[in-house]
């Protein structure tokens, strides 16, 4: 994949290597899922932030939904973001939500091997089909190069009620 963003500060090239790559395990039960950061918060680039995500089967990712779409820090950063999907079997998909807190914008979109989703604002939680283990690239750009992102607070006590992780997980190495 090609992902680019707008910048104003000029980098010199880097190649990034599997060995490179910091492997998180997030979450917990059917919410667990491998995230792979490529280009992350310390990198040296000026606004592109890349990862993988890798959600087993039944499992949500992306969850509880969070927001990055107002500039606040350190809780919250204004960032754009694309999912760019593979799905395991020919016939799988994932289902993505983006919302935001007045419903403005307030869709359920079913999305399937090689498809982009793009999420300007709001929240953006994923679930993988069960039988179907779902990767998404994600590239995201915007007001900061970090993470920072606040939940959605109807559904953040869910982070309390997780249990132990997927044991499916890692699914790449």
């Amino acid at each position: 994949a090609f992902c680019y963003s707008k910048a104003e500060q000029r980098h010199a090239a880097a190649l990034v290597t599997p060995s490179d790559v910091r492997v998180e395990i997030r979450g917990g039960a059917n919410a667990t899922r491998q995230i792979n950061h490529m280009i992350q918060p310390g990198f040296p680039a000026h606004r592109i932030l890349i990862c993988e995500v890798y959600t087993p089967g039944g499992n949500w990712s992306s969850y509880p939904p969070h927001k990055h779409d107002v500039h606040n820090p350190p809780g919250e950063v204004d960032l754009e973001e694309i999912y760019y999907y593979r799905i395991d079997k020919p016939d799988g998909y994932a289902i993505q939500k983006v919302y935001t807190p007045d419903l403005r914008i307030d869709e359920t979109i079913t999305v399937r091997d090689g498809e982009l989703v793009l999420v300007p604002e709001g929240y953006h939680p994923v679930v993988a089909a069960h039988g179907y283990n779902v990767y998404y690239l994600n590239a995201l750009a915007g007001s900061a190069h970090s993470m920072a992102a606040s939940d959605d607070p109807q559904y953040a006590w869910i982070r309390d009620t997780w249990g132990e992780q997927d044991p499916r997980l890692p699914l790449v190495g």
